[in-house]
């Protein structure tokens, strides 16, 4: 899959010479309906994040998204419809026995049926407040935006879910 970005966190010295990494994948999707785009809102950090998540191990890449967007979306019926592009980072990991984490997000462009299910959230993402929903693309964008420039409470995701989106209006809008 093509690399659309590949970043390394200020606070991080050369991670790709230190071998006190943790490499984690995951999968998002791009659901799209006109201009109109699935996200994930979360109230602790104040943003709009593409859905998707963590691989398990051993789990196929595209059976990991389809179980993601089943449970963070209620989202059923869903359709891998093309590969979009691999975004890869590299930012502090604050769990016992690594420096860093190697974070590859693979993303594909799906379509789902009309309607949204009920969503299978994991106790922190219900903590956190994050809840789907349809959002203009250009809205979600901008919300994104004001949060980086002007909320302390933005997490490490941010940047790279406004990035992707941007994208995602030059190439598939």
């Amino acid at each position: 899959m093509r690399l659309l970005k590949s970043t390394i966190h200020p606070d991080l010295d050369n991670p790709q010479t230190n071998a006190n990494g943790f490499h984690r994948q995951a999968a998002r999707g791009i659901i799209l309906r006109g201009e109109e785009v699935l996200m994930l809102y979360t109230e602790r950090y104040h943003d709009y994040s593409i859905p998707g998540g963590g691989v398990d191990e051993g789990e196929d890449i595209r059976q990991g998204l389809i179980r993601e967007l089943a449970e963070e979306t209620g989202a059923h019926t869903i359709e891998i419809v093309s590969e979009f592009g691999r975004y890869e980072e590299y930012r502090p990991w604050y769990k016992a026995g690594f420096d860093f984490v190697h974070m590859e997000s693979f993303c594909f462009v799906c379509s789902i049926g009309e309607t949204l299910g009920d969503t299978k959230l994991e106790a922190h993402e219900i903590q956190n407040g994050m809840y789907p929903v349809w959002i203009n693309i250009h809205d979600a964008i901008a919300h994104n935006e004001h949060t980086m420039a002007h909320s302390d409470k933005k997490g490490m995701s941010i940047e790279r879910e406004t990035f992707l989106l941007k994208r995602i209006v030059t190439e598939l809008l």
